[in-house]
């Protein structure tokens, strides 16, 4: 019963949203969604234990769940082709109705400021030792464009939660680590708008969804390996580390195409 109510609600979810791309209020340009098809499609993998993991800039309220209003009904039929994902106990578990949506749609309750050692980050792990997808916004919250720190004039994102690092560290078999790159979803919802305009999307917002390739798991098993010579907490830094730049990259990649589309 319990899955058939999960189906239900990420299949609605995921048909609600597909219909608001496809409406006309707004666009949407992917790039290389085949790079998550594949990774999600891959049964030995699965059969491996070989789970998939994606990771994006986080600039909405709606990037989760209208991002995955791109991907093929199809996925919203199985439980392992469609994400997990860890969401803020006080903001989507504040009532009995959000708690049982959320639950049902494959969101992990986390508690801020409770650590990295919760009940949420480990049934991440678990899900990924089972071969399944779990999604992570690295920065924890929103963070949109303007309020991006700056370093010798570039835009970076927040430093990522170290919960990231935990994930990676502890799945038995090295995760397929694809990094995302969102854009025009921060201007579809602006923060700090006022009542009651906050609660509705704006019309007419060209968005963007680009996926990287994926992350080379050489590069992971590298830090991982001086586990033994450095302090822990280091090591789930520096795997952190790994994944912000690869995020950032990304995006310094998309903003210069979208610099060389405007001007051509």
């Amino acid at each position: 019963m319990a899955e058939l109510l999960s189906t239900a609600t990420i299949t609605a979810t995921g048909l609600l949203c597909k219909a608001f791309l496809n409406s006309g209020l707004c666009s949407i340009t992917v790039s290389n969604l085949h790079l998550l098809l594949d990774a999600l499609r891959n049964d030995e993998r699965r059969r491996h234990g070989q789970g998939v993991v994606t990771v994006a800039n986080h600039i909405s309220t709606l990037d989760d769940p209208l991002v995955w209003g791109t991907l093929p009904v199809k996925l919203y039929l199985n439980s392992s082709t469609t994400r997990w994902s860890l969401g803020a106990s006080d903001i989507m578990f504040t009532n009995p109705l959000f708690s049982a949506f959320f639950r049902n749609g494959q969101v992990l309750e986390t508690f801020r400021g409770n650590g990295i050692f919760q009940p949420s980050v480990d049934i991440a792990i678990k899900q990924l030792n089972e071969g399944n997808w779990v999604h992570l916004f690295g920065e924890g919250k929103v963070n949109q464009p303007p309020n991006y720190p700056r370093s010798h004039g570039v835009a970076r994102l927040p430093r990522f939660k170290w919960g990231v690092g935990r994930i990676l560290m502890e799945t038995a078999v090295p995760p397929v680590i694809i990094p995302m790159w969102l854009t025009g979803f921060d201007k579809l919802m602006p923060e700090h708008r006022a009542s009651p305009y906050k609660y509705f999307p704006k019309l007419g917002i060209r968005l963007g969804v680009a996926f990287g390739d994926p992350i080379p798991v050489e590069e992971i098993m590298a830090a991982l390996r001086c586990e033994r010579t450095r302090q822990m907490d280091v090591v789930r830094s520096d795997v952190t580390a790994i994944i912000q730049r690869a995020v950032e990259a990304l995006g310094r990649q998309v903003s210069g195409n979208l610099l060389n589309n405007s001007r051509s």
